[in-house]
């Protein structure tokens, strides 16, 4: 932990910098690769939409005896061959160990209780124990609806937020391009697995909206607190400055997307994968994929695409050049120095020396350059340009002048 501290402080300092903003082309590559992939699974494969969706009738019976995985083949056999479901096939899935569920498109009175018959004989069960419920399609399409509706009030109240409290309309649109990021690779991974789409998967989808959100705008508000006045220096350029608060934040989105991710996927993969709850699983693989997608898009994505929008304001490409200007002539005079080589020392450009900074106005002549050292300084000892100590008793008295040999007196001579 402490070495992870370490890496930490080095990366808010600027002493350890990941050029996240440098190399965003590649991250955009690595985007869109996995976009083209989600989009193609959705259009190939498609969505399984639960019967919540779709409409139907949804069965839910115990298992007398063996286990539930060994009696889904029976129960489907069992329903099909009453005929009343024609060229439909049901859906049998177990819940838990020892219940089977088995969905139906939407049937009449008669055929449910043929279906319900069947399925009891199979089982062993009797027709009380079996519990049914009939969706209609209207029902099915106004969730739909709803969950469509409640998405879109979603993204427009993020970037109205976002807006209102940057008053940035950049950040605004970048946020909404990450979260528009992070939808469409949890749906294609849902159309690429085989879940199926039920409402607690749009309730975890809005959820890790609302936490890629969160994650967004912590990086956001490091940019604006490191591209404050910005403009007004020659420093650093302003993705430079964005690049540095990814860094600075960098630490804590990582240990709080592995805070998060652990009970996450402790529901995800015992919960689901050895309970069968079929509830848990939907919520828990959306949770788990939409934290791990929203965690990179806030870094790899959101702040990057600021910065092509940022860097093309006039202001900002008049600060790069100036940038781009204080470091070439930093680095033309340090070649200078290096090819003048330690003996020149007057008119010496500044950093001359171990790459110093290049002097201020205050350490420069008239002619731009650093003033010369006087070799005697350096021969007595002392920094250049201190002035020699007088002692504190002569110090305010006025000394007496030697009067040249020609004009001394020979001793012996005047008395």
């Amino acid at each position: 932990m402490s070495r992870l501290g370490a890496v930490g402080h080095k990366l808010y300092t600027g002493e350890v910098s990941l050029n996240f903003v440098g190399r965003r082309k590649l991250w955009y590559l690595i985007s869109a690769v996995v976009l083209v992939i989600a989009i193609g699974a959705v259009l190939i494969r498609g969505l399984a939409f639960s019967i919540e969706f779709r409409g139907g009738v949804d069965f839910q019976a115990p298992v007398a005896s063996g286990s539930a995985q060994n009696a889904i083949p029976g129960v489907r056999t069992a329903v099909v061959d009453t005929g009343v479901l024609g060229r439909a096939e049901p859906i049998v899935t177990s819940i838990g160990a020892n219940q089977v569920r088995v969905e139906t498109p939407p049937l009449s009175t008669d055929n449910i209780a043929k279906a319900r018959t069947a399925i009891a004989k199979q089982l062993k069960v009797g027709e009380g124990q079996i519990d049914y419920s009939s969706i209609g399609p209207t029902w099915g399409a106004q969730i739909t609806d709803k969950a469509l509706l409640s998405l879109g009030v979603f993204l427009v109240l993020v970037m109205g937020v976002i807006w209102l409290y940057f008053r940035e309309w950049r950040m605004s649109v970048s946020g909404l391009v990450a979260l528009l990021h992070d939808v469409a690779i949890t749906v294609g991974i849902y159309a690429l697995v085989g879940f199926d789409v039920t409402p607690a998967t749009i309730i975890g989808v809005l959820t890790i909206l609302g936490y890629s959100l969160y994650d967004t705008v912590v990086v956001f508000d490091k940019v604006r607190e490191n591209t404050r006045s910005i403009s007004s220096g020659s420093r650093w350029t302003y993705s430079e400055a964005a690049n540095l608060a990814v860094n600075q934040t960098l630490v804590r989105s990582i240990n709080t997307s592995i805070i998060a991710l652990l009970p996450v996927a402790g529901i995800l993969f015992v919960g689901a994968g050895l309970l069968g709850a079929g509830t848990l699983k939907d919520l828990s693989l959306a949770l788990f994929i939409g934290i791990a997608v929203g965690t990179y898009s806030s870094i790899f994505i959101a702040t990057p695409l600021l910065c092509d929008l940022k860097e093309r304001e006039p202001a900002m490409r008049a600060l790069s050049r100036r940038v781009e200007q204080r470091r070439a002539g930093a680095a033309a005079k340090s070649a200078a120095s290096g090819s003048a080589g330690p003996a020149a020392v007057s008119g010496t450009p500044g950093g001359a020396e171990g790459g110093e900074p290049a002097a201020s106005g205050e350490d420069q002549g008239a002619n731009g350059t650093r003033q010369s050292v006087p070799a005697t300084s350096r021969a007595q000892g002392r920094p250049a340009g201190r002035p020699q100590s007088t002692s504190s008793r002569s110090a305010g008295r006025s000394q007496p002048q030697r009067k040249p040999r020609s004009t001394r007196r020979p001793k012996g001579h005047g008395r």
